[in-house]
């Protein structure tokens, strides 16, 4: 009798520390829920609820070592627990470990769930693997499961508006502020789905952002009032919060600039003439097209243009061609792109990197004869791409160097393009990636077609009917109503492809040129500006 009731003693204790290191995990307390997990593991050391907690504590102070460990050892203790196998999925994903995640993913889905959390989690993943329509599901699930939650409510938002569906979407971000004023993500986004008119939204993000102490959340709230601001013609007040947002994001990254440098170089040594001659062509399937670039040149607008065809079907930003080069490679380093990757990549069969891009892109693709794939970032896998898929069609953005520039650096992006957070970083990317175009025309003539947002934007009709007879298709007046369509925008621009083509943003930098002296001085030293500006 008194050992049972000392067994009982020491599992509600357990409890008590279970739910205490919970609370203290909800409230942003990580060294009490930590102190709450060493305690509940020194009493049980085995205890599965225990190792599930220290994986979360970890995961919200980012330490992602600790992490692995913890779900590690929950699936060692209990085999059937989706949520931890989730975890690992995600942060083997995290990791570039595309193969573990596939394992962890697959057996997460052995043990059916009704907990929101893996519901979430399972969107999350499908999400990082490019796949948005069962990630919307999963996102259902998790909001069906737990009502006005507002972090599955924010994922569930995101994937609409990667759908398209920005009133569903503004709806949901107006229902996350209600429920939680404090929500920067949220704010961010109700500011670019809409113009402002007035600065009320402005004045109640600003003393947000002033109350917070996290430099992620005030990159939030500053490049949010930065638009709005835009929108209201103060141009003064929208470059000071840019620019604090800008650097405020830059305390959150780790931005590796010789790395970098170093895949760029790479990329030219490796990948010549020469290496692409001596390879046998890939997967003949002529149905991908191709739309890259940098970020925040046109490439929506002329993705836009296309798939208002009624042979093609929009895709979104896909990133299985750099999934499929990592699962054939079996490559596992974090970053998305290195020199590592591509020296794997370089010896992979074309043949198998170009089926199994299509065979994971199966899915996405639609039922057209032909699809786009509208990720910018494959402009540093051209030599793949053509030898891996040779009869897919490339199309290359081409804007003006400064214009080009700052609209990266006024916009947050969410894991990629890390040199666009400090004015000189984003001048140095911007004339490596011209360098790099600059050697693939010289050594693939003729196999991608380049476009300037400028003529796109200024004689739509011309630019739009050459576009389409490049891509050897047939002319359907549709492409001049691209504004009309419905279907998914994975874009920062999402709101603004919902509108007829405009010039507003052509020159909008000389809005700003004082303060933009070090960009256009870095891209005077690298030689992309030659002349006064």
């Amino acid at each position: 009798m008194i050992e049972s009731t000392a067994r009982l003693e020491r599992l509600q204790h357990l409890q008590s520390l279970l739910q205490r290191g919970m609370q203290a995990l909800s409230a942003g307390d990580i060294q009490r829920a930590s102190d709450c997990c060493q305690q509940v593991l020194r009493i049980q050391p085995d205890l599965v609820q225990g190792h599930f907690l220290v994986g979360l504590v970890a995961l919200e102070s980012r330490n992602r070592k600790i992490a692995f460990s913890a779900f590690s050892s929950v699936v060692k203790l209990q085999r059937n627990h989706p949520a931890a196998w989730a975890q690992l999925a995600r942060l083997h994903m995290g990791e570039g470990q595309v193969n573990a995640a596939d394992a962890a993913l697959a057996e997460a889905l052995k043990y059916p769930s009704t907990d929101p959390l893996v519901q979430d989690l399972l969107g999350s993943i499908y999400s990082l693997m490019g796949d948005y329509g069962v990630a919307r599901q999963c996102f259902h699930s998790a909001n069906r499961l737990q009502p006005d939650h507002p972090p599955y409510l924010l994922n569930l938002a995101n994937n609409l508006v990667y759908g398209g569906e920005l009133e569903e979407a503004r709806a949901l971000f107006e229902r996350i502020i209600h429920l939680r004023p404090d929500s920067p993500q949220a704010h961010w986004h109700m500011a670019g789905a809409r113009r402002a008119t007035d600065d009320a939204h402005i004045r109640q993000m600003e003393r947000l952002a002033e109350g917070s102490g996290s430099p992620r959340v005030r990159a939030f709230y500053y490049y949010a009032i930065g638009k709005e601001c835009e929108d209201l013609g103060e141009w003064q007040r929208a470059f000071d919060a840019f620019s604090r947002g800008a650097a405020e994001r830059r305390k959150t990254v780790e931005y590796d600039e010789a790395a970098e440098i170093e895949m760029f170089d790479y990329l030219e040594r490796a990948f010549t003439r020469e290496w692409f001659d001596a390879l046998p062509e890939g997967d003949p399937d002529p149905a991908p097209i191709f739309v890259l670039g940098q970020p925040r040149t046109g490439t929506t607008l002329i993705e836009r243009i296309i798939t208002s065809h009624s042979q093609v079907h929009s895709a979104g930003e896909l990133q299985q061609f750099g999934l499929a080069m990592r699962r054939l490679s079996n490559h596992t380093e974090p970053k998305r792109f290195s020199a590592g990757l591509f020296a794997q990549a370089r010896a992979l069969d074309m043949h198998k990197l170009g089926a199994l891009y299509l065979k994971t892109s199966a899915k996405m693709r639609g039922d057209r004869p032909r699809f786009v794939d509208k990720l910018p970032q494959n402009y540093l896998l051209i030599p793949l791409i053509l030898k891996a898929l040779p009869n897919a069609k490339i199309v290359h953005l081409t804007r003006e160097p400064m214009d080009a520039c700052f609209a990266s650096f006024k916009q947050l992006f969410a894991d990629a393009y890390l040199h666009s957070y400090d004015q000189r970083e984003m001048a140095r990317h911007h004339a490596r990636y011209r360098r790099l175009m600059d050697t693939w025309r010289q050594r693939f003539p003729n196999r991608f077609v380049d476009i300037a947002y400028e003529e796109a934007v200024t004689d739509l009709d011309n630019s739009a009917r050459r576009l389409i007879d490049q891509l050897e298709l047939p002319w359907e007046d549709a492409c001049l109503q691209f504004h009309r369509q419905t279907h998914a925008v994975s874009t920062a621009s999402a709101a603004q492809v919902r509108e007829p083509v405009h010039t507003r943003s052509l020159g909008r930098w000389k809005k700003y040129s004082e303060q933009l002296a070090p960009m256009i001085a870095e891209l005077r030293d690298q030689g992309v500006i030659t002349e006064p500006v």
